[in-house]
C-alpha cells in the first residue's frame, strides 16, 4: 500500500507487510490514521499511518481477500475471499467474531459492504448474486438475483435507503 500526496502527486509513505498483491483497502470511519488491507496473501493487516507498520495481522481465510470493508463503528471489518467465505474481525479483541458461509455457494467474493446499522452484510460474488447476511446470526437471510454475469461492485448510501450492485453484464441495479 502506499500514501500519495494527491496536490503535489508525490510518494509520502510505503506500507510493506503482504506477501501478495493488495486488492482492497478501507480507511476507517472514526479514527484517520487508521485503514486496513486485504491482499492475496490470505492476510488481513490493520495499519496506522502514523507509524508505517502494521499493527496487526488477521489469519483465517484460505484464498486472497478480494473486499474489505469496515464496519461502521469502526471497532471491526468484514472481508470477502475467493476462499468462498466473508469474516468478520474485531480490531479491539484482535480476532475472528464470526465467519458467513453457505455450503451451496462455492465461489468466490468480490465486494462487500455493511448496513448503515451494520446489521447487514451486502458481499457480491463471482455466480452473479449478492447475498445478505445477517452480521449477528451468522444467516444468510436474501439473495439479490438479477445479475448475467459477477457482481464486481457494491455500496449502501449513507441514508441506508438501498444497496447498489454493479456486474461485468455491465449494470448497475439498485435494490431498495
Amino acid at each position: 500500500c502506499m500514501l500519495w500526496d494527491v496536490e503535489t502527486g508525490t510518494l509520502v509513505d510505503r506500507f510493506d507487510d503482504h506477501s501478495g498483491d493488495v486488492m482492497s483497502v478501507s480507511h476507517s470511519p472514526t479514527d484517520p490514521n487508521l485503514f486496513v488491507s486485504g491482499a492475496c496473501d490470505s492476510i488481513a493487516k490493520l495499519w496506522d499511518i502514523r507509524n508505517t507498520r502494521c499493527v496487526k495481522s488477521f489469519p483465517g481465510h484460505t484464498s486472497d481477500i478480494n473486499a474489505i470493508q469496515f464496519f461502521p463503528s469502526g471497532n471491526a471489518f468484514g472481508t470477502g475471499s475467493d476462499d468462498a467465505s466473508c469474516r468478520l474481525f474485531d480490531i479491539r479483541a484482535h480476532k475472528e467474531l464470526k465467519t458467513y458461509t453457505e455450503q451451496k455457494i462455492l465461489c468466490g467474493i468480490t465486494s462487500v459492504a455493511f448496513s448503515v446499522s451494520g446489521r447487514y452484510l451486502f458481499a457480491g460474488y463471482d455466480d452473479f448474486n449478492c447475498y445478505v447476511w445477517d452480521t449477528l446470526k451468522g444467516r444468510q437471510l436474501a439473495s439479490l438475483v438479477g445479475h448475467d454475469n459477477r457482481v464486481s461492485c457494491l455500496g449502501v448510501p449513507s441514508d441506508g435507503m438501498a444497496v447498489c450492485t454493479g456486474s461485468w453484464d455491465s449494470f448497475l441495479k439498485i435494490w431498495a
